[in-house]
């Protein structure tokens, strides 16, 4: 495996491990979908991916992870991310956000969608269409000689112009035989700093998380679950890409 400015770029064969790592998620999560309805718990939904992970023999990503218990983070409403799995039912109106990965092979897979449960609200059917748009126009600039910076413009452009709040606490990131490698790819253009250029070979976990109100962020006791500070509804998309010598190559979808 090659580096370069720390970065590890990847292979052929090495990018192939990836992609069936991540295309094992998008199926888990593609289950996940078709379970979610009110009055079934996200604790439901963790039974099942931990089911899941066992037939596809592979390992939940997340589950001991820095300590972290569950193969689900499951993120209810305003909770933004690394949200517990819990014995509470799900209502209408309510949207989730699944973050799931998996490793396969010595590689790992990371994808994210934020789902609506029953009928939901126009402000947070929209939340979730700006903050899904903003993760694809992102990931139309992740192409070979593109500066890493340039899917961050893209990302933040989109939510302003949607006036939506950037939760800045929270990056992507490089991926590929470790879950969280260099570079770290913010959703925003840092001031005064220096991007990286964009190579082929690079693989990245691209994943804007937006808000309906504030970008603060409160961590709960648990030490993990995530909210906004001032309660507002947060939804948050991932894929992890591929930089090829013909484009961006989205590794966590079926459509592939």
């Amino acid at each position: 495996m090659k580096k370069f400015r720390g970065i590890f770029l990847k292979n052929d064969h090495e990018i192939s491990l990836l992609r069936e790592a991540n295309q094992i998620v998008a199926r888990i999560l593609d289950d996940i979908e078709s379970r979610i309805r009110p009055g079934i718990t996200t604790m439901d939904l963790e039974e099942r991916a931990n089911e899941l992970c066992a037939q596809y023999q592979v390992k939940p990503a997340f589950k001991g992870y820095q300590g972290f218990p569950y193969t689900l983070c499951c993120s209810l409403n305003d909770v933004i991310v690394h949200g517990f799995p819990t014995l509470d039912e799900l209502k209408s109106g309510d949207i989730l956000s699944i973050d799931m990965g998996v490793q396969y092979r010595g590689f790992f897979g990371d994808s994210a969608r934020t789902f609506a449960v029953g009928d939901i609200s126009s402000e947070a059917g929209r939340l979730m269409q700006v903050t899904m748009d903003a993760l694809h126009k992102g990931i139309q600039q992740a192409r070979a000689g593109n500066d890493l910076y340039d899917i961050s413009a893209a990302i933040e452009m989109h939510a302003k112009k949607n006036a939506c709040s950037i939760i800045k606490r929270f990056v992507g990131h490089g991926i590929g035989a470790s879950l969280h490698e260099k570079p770290e790819l913010p959703n925003f253009v840092p001031s005064r700093m220096l991007g990286v250029p964009l190579k082929k070979g690079m693989v990245l976990a691209i994943e804007p998380m937006f808000s309906l109100g504030s970008e603060q962020v409160e961590i709960m006791p648990d030490n993990w679950t995530a909210r906004t500070a001032d309660r507002s509804l947060a939804a948050h998309f991932e894929h992890t890409v591929a930089i090829t010598k013909d484009g961006p190559e989205i590794l966590s979808t079926l459509d592939n």
